[in-house]
This record gives C-alpha cells, sequence and structure tokens, in this order.
C-alpha cells in the first residue's frame, strides 16, 4: 500500500491541489497529520477536498481552535485573528468534521501518525533531545509527524540519534529515502500549505511501508494567487509575506 502523507495544508486549495496533481497516480491511500485550517483562505475548499479524497486525518492544534475544542486565545494574534475568521467562514458540516477528529497518535498499518510530539500533540520537535522521547515511546519503527512545517526528521538505532534532511535538491521533485532495519524513524513530510524551512514549495512524502521506501516532495504553487485571496479576505499581511519565503 502506497500512503500519500500530508501536513499543514492551512487552508491552502492551491498548494493542495498542486500537490496532488503532481502525486497522481503514485499513491493509494491519503492520510493528513493535523492542521487541515488555519491562516489560509480557503479552510471550506480544502476540508471538502480531503473528504472526497477519503483522506484519513488525526487533528491539529489550529483544528482544535478553529472547531471550539480548544482556547484560540492562546495563539499568538496573527495565529489567533485566522482562527477566528475561519470558524466564522466554516460551514456546520466541516466544522462537525474538525471537531470529530480523532487524536493522535494513531497507528496504521505498520507507521504511526503524529500532529506534534507522541506524548503532547501541541508540542513542537525541532530537535534531537526534543524526538528521543517519541522515538522511545512509538509502536512501530516508522512514524510521521507534522506540527513543525519542516521537512525532514530523526533517527534512532541504538543509542545514536541522526538529524535527517532528505529534502529533494534544486529543482528536483522528490528525493528517495530507505528506512533500515533495526531502528526507528520519526519523518515529517512538511507543510502543504505553509512551509518553514525556506523553501516556499508545498511539502509531502509517499510512503510504501511494505518496501520500505519513503519519498519526500516539494512542488511548487501559484503562491500570488493565494496572497490575493487572503488579502481580499483581509487575513492578517504578515502571513503573507511568510508564505512566499517559505518561514
Amino acid at each position: 500500500m502506497r500512503y500519500l502523507i500530508l501536513s499543514d495544508i492551512h487552508s491552502n486549495l492551491t498548494a493542495l491541489d498542486a500537490a496532488l496533481e503532481a502525486a497522481k497516480g503514485r499513491w493509494e491511500e491519503a492520510v493528513c497529520l493535523g492542521d487541515v485550517v488555519g491562516y489560509g483562505p480557503d479552510p471550506n475548499e480544502v476540508i471538502d477536498k480531503l473528504r472526497a479524497l477519503g483522506a484519513f486525518a488525526i487533528r491539529g492544534n489550529h483544528d482544535k481552535a478553529v472547531s471550539g475544542l480548544a482556547d484560540a486565545e492562546e495563539f499568538n494574534p496573527v495565529a489567533r485573528a485566522a482562527a477566528l475568521w475561519t470558524r466564522e467562514q466554516l460551514s456546520p458540516e466541516n466544522r462537525e468534521y474538525l471537531e470529530k477528529l480523532p487524536t493522535g497518535p494513531v497507528s496504521r498499518n505498520g507507521f504511526s501518525m503524529i500532529h506534534g510530539a507522541f506524548h503532547d500533540e501541541d508540542e513542537y520537535v525541532f530537535s534531537p533531545a526534543l524526538a528521543v522521547d517519541g522515538l522511545l515511546s512509538t509502536p512501530t519503527d516508522i512514524s510521521f509527524f507534522g506540527h513543525t512545517h519542516i521537512q525532514g526528521g530523526f533517527a534512532l538505532r541504538g543509542e545514536d540519534i541522526q538529524v535527517l534532511h532528505p529534502t529533494p535538491p534544486g529543482a528536483n521533485l522528490f528525493s528517495n529515502f530507505h528506512p533500515e532495519s533495526g531502528t526507528k524513524y520519526l519523518l515529517n513530510p512538511g507543510s502543504i500549505g505553509q512551509p518553514r524551512d525556506g523553501d516556499p514549495r508545498a511539502g509531502f512524502a509517499i510512503a510504501d511501508i511494505d518496501s520500505q521506501s519513503v519519498e519526500f516532495w516539494r512542488v511548487g504553487s501559484d503562491i500570488e494567487a493565494v496572497q490575493q485571496r487572503m488579502r481580499a479576505a483581509k487575513l492578517p499581511e504578515a502571513r503573507l509575506h511568510r508564505w512566499a519565503c517559505g518561514r
């Protein structure tokens, strides 16, 4: 089974459509690691797309805030403004969809799905010190996590932790990564809607767990079109500029 691993779409239909077009015919089931909404201008359209794909998703912190399961007051002003705007735009059906998203971690056919950290869905895993607990605790050798918007991950073999940088170089669309037996992995597919690793291209992964193969993808999209919709919606200007530079 080949899985399309999505994360942190953040209401960016343009980037999601670009990723789906590039990955067409290369996957059999789609999953999402959370933060379907937040920041971007297309919350209903993105949720409708995931539902049409039959994607299995877990919740992220923005999904909780937008649906009312968590307090948006804990967000920074930019994120809070976007969350409150998004809450007003959602159809009743799509708000219910967000409310019912399961909490990670979830194990699925040989891999685990996590939004943030294994023991705290809202915690960011940026470093080996933050990754070690999840690497030791996950029930599967391969786990996918999101939240940081940074494509890459961590590997644990014995007592050694390695930082992984599998992002495809230059104009390449994807790079191949082959997990090794006897090693545990926390892998981040990157963010579809708002990368923060200096590369504005949408990031995602395609994983074949049976054959121990993971492709890490980056695909460009029409950032200006998204910015125009954000301006029309009067979403925070600062987020427009971050999107364009991948920060």
